[in-house]
């Protein structure tokens, strides 16, 4: 399963959304997509979706998801590094009018450059990121492993404070959802 999350930011990401529905309309993708659709405009008519979850059926899909395809907040990519899985990253651009700047782009290019994401920029990329993604997945993990033991380290750090951050994120969300 391909879990899709656009994140709760307030301008639609319909690119994203729709994007994925015509891979799964013209059989371009084989897995079943469930989308987290946020406020985007555009409702799928060949992958399940729901506008907003909960945060526990977040984690829950994170979990099942055979890939984790995410907008480019830090929140959701850091989400997925602590589900041990390297999340595929379409960031909003200002010039799609899907973010008031391109802090996304900026960040994803940051990650990226780490070898802790896989990004799609442009819709064109997407099919070609989602159908190679667990080659380019043992790409990024074979650097790993032939680096001088230094990328094992930063990448167990890193590994440790993602998983902080969504521990702490988690405690944020169910305090608010008992409030």
């Amino acid at each position: 399963m391909i879990f899709v999350t656009v994140g709760t930011h307030e301008q639609p990401f319909d690119r994203l959304v729709k994007a994925m529905d015509d891979l799964k309309r013209e059989n371009n993708i084989s897995p079943d997509v469930f989308i987290q659709t946020g406020y985007s405009t555009y409702k799928p008519h060949f992958c399940d979706y729901a506008g907003f979850i909960a945060f526990s059926e977040m984690l829950e899909r994170m979990a099942a998801a055979e890939i984790i395809i995410t907008h480019g907040g830090t929140g959701s990519i850091m989400l997925g590094l602590y589900h041990k899985k390297i999340p595929l990253v379409m960031p909003r651009q200002k010039r799609y009018s899907e973010h008031i700047d391109d802090h996304q782009v900026h960040f994803c290019r940051m990650m990226e450059g780490k070898g802790k994401i896989i990004a799609a920029y442009e819709v064109e990329d997407l099919g070609d990121a989602i159908n190679n993604y667990h080659r380019r997945v043992l790409e990024l993990q074979k650097q790993v492993f032939q680096s001088d033991g230094k990328d094992m380290q930063t990448m167990g750090d890193f590994s440790q404070r993602a998983g902080t951050f969504a521990r702490k994120l988690n405690d944020i969300c169910l305090g608010i959802i008992k409030k």
